[in-house]
């Protein structure tokens, strides 16, 4: 069975975890998986302009597979699924996470290694990590806070209150929520909106976002300065054509 499957759209690669008997709780072998496509698609510029990632059924995925973890289950290496969730992360492409029903502990992880998130309405975020007697391994602690604030971080850590799609908005988890039905083809519609753009824009801008949040103002102002990708080839073309359509 495959584990992570892949749709190619115009330009779109959609990313599904794919076992939904199981809530796509998320094992070494689907971890393998997605790796290969991460830097697949990571090696395609230019055939790809934007990733979807998304879960199978009526979840996004009920975390790590605890029946994996009891079977001493192994991936590659020490550190291969933190290591994935980095690789996502720093795709060139921009990259949208759909999430309908569980979002819980690792799957948390991994979606923060996305750029842009929307939820349906019936969307559970949690960090179930304390549950367990667990831990975060995979960057939760470090992302988190940088997406919704130290505060409200420490909050669902602590706790393991559940966050609904609504709440995840007004906490900045998310970029919107949707009806669960309206789910996917709200989010294709958001991804072509990004592909009809400049991909190389897009990728710019991407790394200039990532690098504003390795530097200090002073050094990325430099940077955005001094090292950014510069204008596309087409730009002169896309200025005269501005209007036109």
């Amino acid at each position: 069975m495959t584990l992570v499957l892949r749709k190619d759209t115009d330009g779109i690669a959609k990313l599904t975890l794919n076992r939904p008997q199981q809530l796509n709780a998320m094992n070494p072998a689907l971890f393998i998986e997605l790796r290969a496509h991460v830097d697949a698609i990571a090696a395609d510029t230019d055939g790809v302009g934007c990733v979807i990632l998304t879960g199978a059924g009526k979840s996004f995925s009920a975390g790590n597979d605890l029946a994996a973890i009891a079977a001493r289950e192994r991936a590659p290496s020490k550190h291969f699924q933190a290591e994935t969730i980095a690789a996502l992360e720093a795709l060139p492409q921009p990259t949208i996470c759909a999430v309908r029903g569980h979002c819980f502990t690792g799957a948390l992880e991994l979606i923060l290694g996305c750029d842009l998130l929307i939820a349906s309405d019936t969307a559970r975020f949690c960090d179930t990590h304390g549950k367990f007697g667990m831990v975060p391994l995979w960057g939760l602690t470090q992302r988190l806070p940088r997406r919704i604030g130290l505060l409200r971080a420490k909050e669902m850590s602590f706790t393991g209150r559940i966050i609904s799609g609504p709440e995840a908005v007004t906490i900045g988890l998310a970029n919107a929520c949707v009806p669960d039905a309206e789910l996917d083809a709200h989010v294709m519609q958001f991804a072509r909106g990004i592909v009809a753009n400049s991909w190389h824009s897009a990728r710019g801008n991407k790394l200039l976002y990532q690098m504003s949040q390795q530097l200090d103002l002073d050094e990325g102002l430099a940077y955005e300065r001094d090292k950014g990708p510069g204008v596309a080839p087409d730009m002169a073309a896309r200025v005269a054509n501005f209007g036109r359509k």
